[in-house]
């Protein structure tokens, strides 16, 4: 089943999310409404906090990324391949140089912006099956990963703006977060 997205504006994409305890009986189905829902907007990741569930969950398929004209042959394989779960995630490490990355949010539709992030973490998170898995991960993937991870602590990518990055937005996302938006998947509104 397809999920209404939440948009820029609403309380829950700004609350730290909670973690997710093993019982749960409705994961599997919460699952595959995410993976649909995501597939359905075109996106490469979807935190639980974004269909308007503050639990410490997301899901990322980087495929859309392999097929970029500018990355080896090999990145393109990787990026391919790359599609996972991540339950009650922590980022333990960061490293490297920070680089800058034009981001975009299926919270915040048409609106796209260079973020600076690390390029390597390592993370450690519980995957579907409640296994505790790590990962060191670069590049695009860290990048995802790390957006992500900070839908689940509630901060957006334009948090990382300057304050005359986010003036000069700030009509935009004030129509965002009014349903003042034409977008081809399916959202929810604060006053809608």
């Amino acid at each position: 089943m397809i999920l209404p997205i939440l948009a820029y504006g609403n309380p829950i994409l700004k609350t730290r999310a909670k973690d997710i305890d093993e019982n749960d009986p409705q994961l599997d189905d919460l699952l595959k409404n995410m993976w649909e829902t995501m597939y359905s907007a075109n996106g490469v990741g979807l935190a639980a906090p974004q269909i308007g569930l503050s639990i410490r969950l997301f899901i990322i398929d980087t495929s859309p990324f392999s097929k970029e004209e500018e990355i080896s042959e090999e990145e393109s394989k990787d990026l391919a391949s790359f599609k996972k779960v991540f339950i009650n995630p922590k980022i333990i490490d960061q490293n490297g140089k920070n680089w800058d990355f034009n981001e975009g949010c299926l919270s915040i539709p048409d609106v796209r912006e260079d973020v600076s992030r690390k390029e390597s973490i390592k993370i450690s998170f519980l995957d579907e099956n409640f296994i505790s898995q790590k990962l060191v991960l670069s590049g695009i993937k860290a990048r995802v990963v790390q957006h992500e991870c900070d839908h689940i602590e509630g901060i957006l990518f334009t948090d990382h703006l300057s304050p005359l990055k986010k003036r000069i937005l700030k009509n935009k996302l004030n129509n965002i977060s009014k349903g003042k938006i034409d977008i081809e998947y399916l959202m929810k509104f604060l006053n809608k």
